[in-house]
């Protein structure tokens, strides 16, 4: 037997199942010297576009295929008849294109109609999409397997008919399978006998789920991720051999060459039969509707030309003058570009973006000024689909939409995040829903978390697996192999420990692997026809339907996507304005905004970011510090500089040096001044090596573009052939060719780091005018700041605490002021009633509906006035603590005391007002009286304690105080961080920490010992601790008190945020017992005089005490000497002292041990 083709296979596209990755498939497939192979994933073709190129490449015929649910009664059905319990495979395999398209509806409708746990096909679909596809009975688990096992063999002779009447002219297979399993040996003789007895034609195909025989341990891991099992678990899912391996022919020939040799030959003949044809690289745009009697292309020119009047009356009321120079060169720009996207066939996607934008922006959603590459057009700008100039800031249009080297235009569009769906409803209903789609996307394993993954199956000891893991360098795009390679440690490990060599093999294998498929955030596909024309749905675990290409593949395939990003911040802009229109009756207007106002640049130069977009990080806020902002391009320089690449590089460190005039600024060559200016003589920005290139060498911007992305790539190849060509040109202008070398050699190295300065400019516009509102209008931007971030604590008490330190008062929410959100009050912010928990929307309408224009004048006058069967007993409750009621009765434990009697009371007038209840005289029952508190003494007042805890669990923070104020002095003694700093330490780095444990989560080990994940909350924001078993016993008494706690512990910075390790944890008032040990005076020698030895001396006499000092003599760097200091000057540690001693030496002195 030399030939054999397999036709039943899952790759990695069958989600934690399918362990076979695309390359090494067609790879081996290619070494085995078979002419075909099939995909067959589990209910779907994610892998289609992917496994038809590569096989092509290897000069491999891809076959199409899937391998369905099948479900024995409806697809509608939501609920199993008795016996049909148990879903049946079946392989479906594409014939023609026909049979393709029939494939691609069959896979989407069983997602979209008959997804129930799984996505399930049923016969009538079947028959409707069975034209050119071939059918096989699958493993198993297939219909006919099951009847021939429980029913016997009428009952599958009459299947198979079934199956021959749906598939006719012998397009139906009976499949026979050798796995090893007991269950195939008694299966595979009965289905040959029916074969022969029906006249079916049989087929041999091997379920395959793994490349190799040595990849079932890696697939069984999967298996244990996909169910959540570890490999020790009892009764878990699991293949019951290795034999589900990608076979060579000779195997086939040994198991079914002597039974059934036509199931072999029969692979071959199914695979001649298969030929589809996809059609890749020819662009699917929607046909946008214009007015009569014009093109696309004479639509567009009119739009934009009227928007780029507009624009330029925009700059001239902005900068005071516009010259005719000026406006001819925005015309000519204008003009190229229009030709170019004439030219390119690009009018319609215009003009679909421009149309939806409109819609939003008529409509009142929140639009960001662009981003990516788009905000380098003119055409755009003038369409307002950005708000950025490209003229102004040296954006360039090639760098966007290259005429030399035509690919789709991609456009990205922010939208206020909680309107974001409205754009895509106006698209649905514009261009036809079934024509619009969201985009799939995967969760690949990365190198840390498969080894963090493998290491959870393979139930080794989190801290071992965890430390392992944290040697592999974080950076962007690294493999284990990698790892590896620049790791020495790593190889150490696993020569040292079999466990820790098999778990990087296991890992090895799982990485790049795809776990999880979810909606992508932004992707939306608009097409000319159905989606499912061109390309299967998907519907993913939170019932969202989209495609089953990735972006990626969709492009491939030639369809348009869109991006429709949701951006938070354009929500607060927004809302800031509208509350600045209310409070000041101002209008900001953000066409014509000055983007050269002083004081914002001075607040962003102090380092004062909290709020600020894209800049409230510690390491933006301290190249800010350092930078020191004072026009826009700086802001748009920040942006792009801020990226590991020029951190890491002295690339940042070069360029600040530079700006203030450190570092002297040299230009290679004169004429590169007029590029490089603007940044001190730095590559920056891509478009600055394109700009180089066309100087230097005489490239068109075009070619300049295709050099920018071959140096962005890291592409040798075509590096190499852009620098024979960059040397001819530099030549041919008179720069010798070492110059050019040296030149080209310095765009590389920058031209890794450039960043794309469209975009860089779009994100500095945004972060400007959050910057600008900020400072002018700061209660306004605060109060719409919170309500956009009403979902993340650790933001709020974060905000929260920058007001209260700039001045401005964070209120309660209070019945008589507050709205259903943020709100100011005067130049404080009062909460909003909806951030009660307990007190719903209805409740809010209700109690704003009550008040009208007078306001509550007494609880009892509140309880009298609203619908107390919106506003029930728990929401007044939730009121109470929340401190909603104040205004009418400040002593909240009084009030909550004596709420029932004032409720019944309450309801009983009500009730007696509906029923129209009249006196014994004829006049109506008075109303409660609306003015005066109830005069009866309170039934209890609440201590601060109790207050305070009550106002969190009512509103999940403190207002009014904070547990923490009775201990500030030792806070500032003892603590070295605060929550908001910790992201920024190093792994490793000790901190101290007062606060509360807002939430506790425990965890019994494997070991059987306890150990908690905390939520822990200081006054700036939350972080997240983990106590480890030793710790956790150690600090019961801590762990249980509902006061405030100091932590001491070290940072885990990890992937994507800091965690805490703690190593002590004990209540706040044994603080100074517990850490007050010894007292040390860290004095730095370079910095010291005789007289500060003196100084320091009569300091410690006039605090004498009983702990013992030290003191520290320091060169950092170099040394450090620790003296004992004498009995005499034992010392008593305060706040007073550090406080003396920091205003005596410029620094932190004093440390406690």
């Amino acid at each position: 037997m030399k030939e054999f083709v397999h036709l039943h296979l899952h790759s990695q596209y069958s989600l934690l199942d399918g362990a076979i990755k695309i390359e090494e498939l067609v790879r081996k497939v290619a070494r085995l010297g078979m002419p075909a192979v099939a995909l067959t994933d589990h209910g779907g073709m994610i892998g289609t576009v992917d496994f038809y190129e590569k096989a092509n490449r290897e000069g491999i015929k891809p076959i199409i295929g899937a391998e369905v649910y099948l479900t024995p009664g409806s697809r509608h059905d939501r609920k199993a008849l008795p016996g049909e319990d148990r879903l049946h495979h079946l392989i479906l395999l594409a014939e023609s294109n026909e049979g393709y398209r029939n494939l691609i509806q069959l896979v989407s409708r069983a997602h979209v109609e008959g997804f129930y746990y799984k996505p399930r096909v049923d016969k009538e679909i079947l028959r409707e999409h069975a034209k050119g596809i071939i059918a096989t009975s699958a493993c198993l688990q297939g219909e006919i397997p099951v009847l021939l096992a429980q029913e016997g063999n009428t009952r599958a002779a009459e299947a198979v008919e079934e199956y021959k009447e749906i598939f006719p002219d012998g397009r139906f297979f009976l499949e026979i399978q050798d796995n090893g399993l007991m269950e195939q040996n008694r299966a595979n003789p009965a289905i040959i006998d029916l074969a022969r007895k029906t006249g079916t034609p049989l087929v041999a195909t091997n379920d395959c789920h793994y490349l190799d025989r040595k990849d079932a341990r890696v697939h069984d891991i999967l298996l244990c991720l996909q169910t959540g099992k570890v490999i020790g678990a009892e009764g878990r899912m699991r293949f019951e051999t290795d034999q589900f391996y990608v076979k060579a022919p000779e195997e086939f020939e040994r198991a079914f060459g002597h039974v059934a040799p036509d199931a072999l030959t029969n692979t071959l003949a199914i695979a001649e039969r298969c030929l589809v044809t996809l059609d890749l690289g020819h662009n699917k745009i929607p046909e946008f509707r214009v007015p009569e009697g014009m093109t696309s292309e004479q639509y567009l020119r009119k739009l934009a030309t009227e928007g780029l009047l507009r624009r330029l009356q925009e700059k001239k009321k902005r900068s005071g003058r516009i010259g005719p120079e000026e406006q001819e060169t925005y015309r000519k720009r204008l003009e190229y570009e229009l030709v170019v996207i004439e030219n390119t066939g690009f009018s319609g996607y215009f003009l679909i973006v421009w149309d939806f934008i409109r819609f939003a922006k008529e409509q009142g959603i929140p639009v960001g000024p662009g981003r990516g590459s788009a905000a380098g057009s003119l055409v755009a700008y003038c369409l307002r689909i950005t708000e950025v100039d490209p003229l102004s800031y040296g954006l360039l249009f090639e760098r966007f939409l290259n005429p030399e080297r035509i690919s789709l235009p991609d456009i990205d569009c922010d939208f206020c995040k909680d309107r974001r769906d409205e754009v895509l409803r106006y698209v649905e209903d514009r261009y036809g829903k079934e024509n619009v789609s969201q985009i799939i996307t995967f969760g690949t394993m990365k190198a840390r978390a498969a080894v963090r993954d493998v290491g959870r199956v393979l139930e080794m000891p989190y801290a071992e697996v965890d430390k392992i893991a944290k040697l592999i360098p974080p950076d962007l795009g690294i493999t284990i192999e990698r790892a590896l390679a620049v790791e020495p440690r790593l190889a150490e490990m696993i020569r040292g420990n079999p466990k820790v060599a098999d778990l990087f093999e296991y890992a090895k294998g799982i990485e790049g692997l795809s776990r999880h498929a979810s909606t992508h955030a932004a992707g939306v596909v608009i097409a000319n026809r159905p989606i499912t024309e061109y390309v299967p749905l998907y519907r993913n675990s939170n019932g969202d339907i989209t495609t089953q290409f990735s972006m990626q593949h969709i492009e491939k395939v030639g369809l348009v996507k869109f991006d429709f990003l949701g951006l938070r911040t354009l929500t607060a802009i927004h809302n800031t304005r509208k509350l600045i229109r209310e409070q000041r009756a101002e209008e900001v207007d953000l066409d014509t905004l000055s983007l050269s106002d002083p004081e914002t640049y001075a607040m962003l130069s102090r380092g004062d970011t909290a709020g600020v977009f894209q800049c409230e990080s510690q390491g933006f806020t301290d190249l800010l510090l350092r930078l020191k902002p004072d026009r826009f391009t700086h802001l748009i320089d920040a942006v792009a500089l801020y990226r590991p690449g020029p951190l890491q590089s002295g690339m940042v460190d070069d360029f600040v040096a530079r700006r203030h005039g450190q570092k002297t600024i040299e230009y290679p060559l004169p004429q590169l001044e007029e590029i490089l200016r603007e940044t001190y003589g730095v590559i920056v920005y891509q478009e600055q090596v394109m700009q180089i290139a066309v100087a230097l060498a005489g490239f068109s911007m075009g070619e300049a573009d295709i050099l920018r992305k071959a140096m962005g790539k890291k592409d040798t190849a075509l590096m190499e052939t852009q620098k024979i060509r960059f040397l001819e040109g530099a030549r041919g202008k008179g720069i010798s060719g070492k110059k050019a070398a040296a030149i080209f050699d310095l765009m590389a190295q920058f031209g890794e780091y450039g960043f794309n300065k469209s975009h860089s400019a779009a994100y500095a516009l945004i972060a400007y005018q959050t910057a600008y509102l900020k400072t002018h209008y700061p209660v306004e931007f605060f109060c719409a700041l919170m309500t956009s971030e009403s979902g993340d604590t650790a933001k709020i008490i974060r905000y929260m605490a920058y007001c209260r330190e700039r001045g401005i008062p964070v209120l309660p929410p209070d019945v008589n002021e507050s709205r259903f959100a943020f709100h100011p009050s005067g130049q404080a912010i009062r909460f909003g009633l909806s951030a009660i928990k307990g007190v719903g929307a209805s409740a809010i309408d209700a109690i704003r509906e009550a008040k009208g224009e007078e306001p509550f004048g007494s609880a009892e006058d509140f309880l009298s006035r609203v619908d107390l069967r919106k506003v029930n007993k728990r929401a007044v409750e939730s009121l109470v603590k929340a401190g909603a009621l104040d205004s009418l009765d400040p002593d909240r434990g009084g009030l909550f005391g004596r709420l029932s009697r004032l409720m019944e009371t309450a309801q009983e007038s009500a009730r007696r007002r509906g029923s129209g209840q009249f006196s014994l005289f004829g006049e109506t029952v008075a109303p409660l009286p609306s003015r005066g508190p109830d005069r009866k003494p309170p039934v209890s007042t609440w201590s601060r304690r109790e207050r305070l805890a009550h106002e969190r669990e009512a509103l999940g923070f403190y207002i009014t105080g904070h547990p923490l104020d009775d201990y500030s002095a030792e806070m500032e003694l003892f603590a070295n961080v605060t929550s908001s700093r910790v992201p920024a330490l190093q792994s490793g780095t000790e901190v101290r920490i007062g606060g509360i444990i807002g939430s506790l989560r425990q965890k019994t080990t494997r070991q059987g010992k306890k150990m908690a994940y905390l939520q822990f909350e200081d006054l700036e924001g939350v972080l997240e601790v983990i106590v480890f078993p030793e710790t956790f016993q150690e600090s019961q008494d801590a762990l249980s008190c509902e006061g405030p706690v100091f932590l001491v512990g070290r940072v885990e910075a990890g992937e994507k945020s800091a965690k805490v390790i703690a190593m002590e944890i004990f209540r706040m008032e044994n603080i100074r017992e517990r850490l007050a040990r010894s007292v040390h005076f860290r004095i730095l020698t370079d910095r010291m005089t005789p007289a500060d030895i003196l100084d320091l001396r009569k300091i410690l006499e006039r605090n004498t005490g009983e702990k013992k000092g030290f003191l520290h003599l320091v060169r950092e760097g170099e040394y450090e000497a620790v003296l004992s200091l004498p009995d005499s000057l034992d010392v008593t540690p305060s706040l007073t002292l550090a406080r003396e001693l920091r205003i005596r030496f410029g620094y932190d002195v004093l440390q406690l041990h």
